[in-house]
């Protein structure tokens, strides 16, 4: 009798995210993840009936286990658009560290594997709605640049947040986390704002 408390699809998704943290741009099989959870790919079936959905609940499996809605709690409960932006950018800013090595296997993966690709999709779906939520509170307060719709806005904050931008600045050039947030930050107000935004920090 196993003591492991777990629910299986508990067991599942866990072994899926280790796999995909630990096997980098190889691909990871429901072979491999019923290996790793200790069960039989039927069992790994009977609980999720393709590759492309375990994938994508993995990612959402680790949203709930890093209790994403606490990180963003702060920037939902902003009283301005303002205050939002800023707090939206820290909270997935500090949040792209802690799924990077998912992103970095997925992405990889991307290219030849349709599977992985709608997992990444999915999770950058989300990335975007956080950003077209932070805009539309811009928006409501009549503080977004005059110069930008609210779709091309968000679409804007989401390159700015995007993982590659984290990556070349923090891996590659060297930056410190408090550096690139505070950058990233003062570049999302600097655009999104607009130069002239009464009341605008300079």
């Amino acid at each position: 009798m196993s003591s492991d408390p777990r629910t299986t699809r508990d067991r599942i998704l866990d072994a899926a995210l280790q796999l995909l943290e630990n096997k980098g741009e190889k691909p990871v099989r429901m072979s491999d993840i019923a290996k790793a959870a200790g069960l039989s790919r039927q069992a790994v079936y009977l609980n999720f009936p393709n590759r492309a959905e375990l994938l994508i609940a993995a990612t959402r499996h680790l949203d709930a286990r890093e209790d994403v809605d606490a990180r963003l709690a702060e920037s939902r409960a902003a009283t301005t658009g303002e205050a939002r932006l800023a707090l939206w950018v820290r909270a997935w800013g500090d949040y792209i560290p802690v799924i990077h090595g998912v992103s970095r296997a997925l992405t990889a993966m991307a290219a030849t594997d349709p599977d992985a690709a709608a997992a990444w999709g999915d999770r950058m779906s989300a990335v975007h709605q956080g950003c077209t939520a932070a805009v539309a509170a811009l928006a409501r307060d009549g503080r977004l640049a005059p110069d930008l719709t609210e779709k091309v806005a968000a679409d804007l904050l989401f390159a700015i947040l995007s993982v590659n931008t984290w990556e070349v600045l923090r891996l590659e050039r060297g930056w410190s986390q408090a550096d690139y947030l505070s950058e990233m930050e003062r570049l999302a107000r600097a655009r999104l704002l607009g130069a002239t935004a009464p009341g605008a920090n300079t």
